[in-house]
């Protein structure tokens, strides 16, 4: 980043990436951050104000006055056991409605920058192995979530045609770190029990990026000239296959990889029974993305390892 002063206004500061943005921030001596909360938190910040929600309704003059970038991580995030009547409906009233009201606000407050964190939900599910998603495919998402983020995405987008507003929109894979929860919470739980898993035949790739590496991305699309009105995919650099993952992460927790060597077609038979068929798409297949975008126009490069990563998601608790 320039050393110029910035206003930075964040939402999602409650979530797993937004409380690491807000101390990245923080330590930014250019940067006076505005945090919004939902709910009140100990967090540190110039200035923290709470709304009662984020859809078409909410009124967000107080926060976007004198603000030169807004980061919106927050979003009604992927729910593996939705039990909404209509859980389309709820992803549109946050993840596009929420969105496009506080972008449109901004705009009109003379915000320079928006910066939307999406997902890799809006470029599809899964990748013929060594044939990545690229920041400029045709998105293709399958499910309520990935749908939700991409129309928000187009509306942006439509809107930075229209005004002054720059939008930048970054789409992540799974992200992992200190705290993580989700799907890579269920696969420490389990390494950490030492049971055996049938998933040491697997040899697909997929990517994943680090929370730090996630923050330091943003961080350079805040006052980047490149990154306006550009879409960028995240990663860490390196795939990883499930089965080189587990060990990994084993590895990164001390403790042993009890891996057996299953033919994932056996695997995937069985978890389709079961009515696992999505989970196993997930730990049986491919689904890597090309980060060449952000390194060609931002000069970016992760700065840390996934072993690192995973070294930090364990630290504390190995000491």
């Amino acid at each position: 980043m320039k050393e110029e002063s910035l206003s930075v206004v964040l939402t999602g500061v409650n979530g797993f990436l937004g409380s690491r943005l807000v101390r990245a921030l923080n330590f930014i001596p250019s940067v006076t951050l505005t945090a919004v909360v939902r709910r009140r938190v100990e967090i540190q910040a110039a200035n923290l104000i709470k709304v009662q929600g984020i859809d078409a309704s909410t009124d967000w003059s107080i926060v976007l006055a004198d603000q030169q970038v807004v980061i919106h991580a927050a979003a009604r995030a992927h729910v593996m056991k939705d039990e909404l009547a209509d859980p389309p409906a709820e992803y549109r009233r946050i993840n596009v409605d929420g969105t496009l009201n506080l972008a449109r606000q901004a705009a009109a407050a003379g915000v320079k920058r928006f910066i939307f964190i999406s997902s890799i939900k809006v470029n599809g599910e899964q990748t013929p192995l060594g044939q990545p998603f690229t920041a400029d495919d045709t998105p293709a998402p399958e499910d309520a979530y990935g749908i939700s983020k991409w129309e928000a995405e187009q509306g942006l987008q439509q809107l930075a045609s229209e005004t002054a507003i720059e939008v930048v929109i970054i789409r992540p894979p799974l992200v992992y770190g200190p705290g993580v929860k989700g799907n890579f919470a269920s696969m420490i739980k389990l390494m950490a029990k030492g049971l055996p898993l049938p998933l040491g035949a697997i040899h697909n790739q997929r990517s994943l990026v680090a929370v730090d590496n996630l923050v330091d991305l943003i961080i350079t699309c805040i006052d980047h000239p490149a990154a306006a009105n550009q879409v960028f995919l995240a990663g860490d650099g390196q795939d990883l296959s499930t089965n080189e993952l587990l060990r990994e992460v084993a590895l990164a927790m001390g403790k042993p990889a009890r891996l057996l060597p299953v033919p994932s077609s056996l695997l995937m038979l069985g978890a389709t029974l079961l009515g696992k068929r999505a989970v196993a798409q997930r730990l049986l297949g491919s689904l890597q993305v090309d980060i060449s975008k952000a390194r060609d126009l931002l000069g970016w490069e992760p700065p840390i390892s996934v072993k690192e990563g995973l070294r930090r998601c364990f630290e504390l608790q190995n000491k």
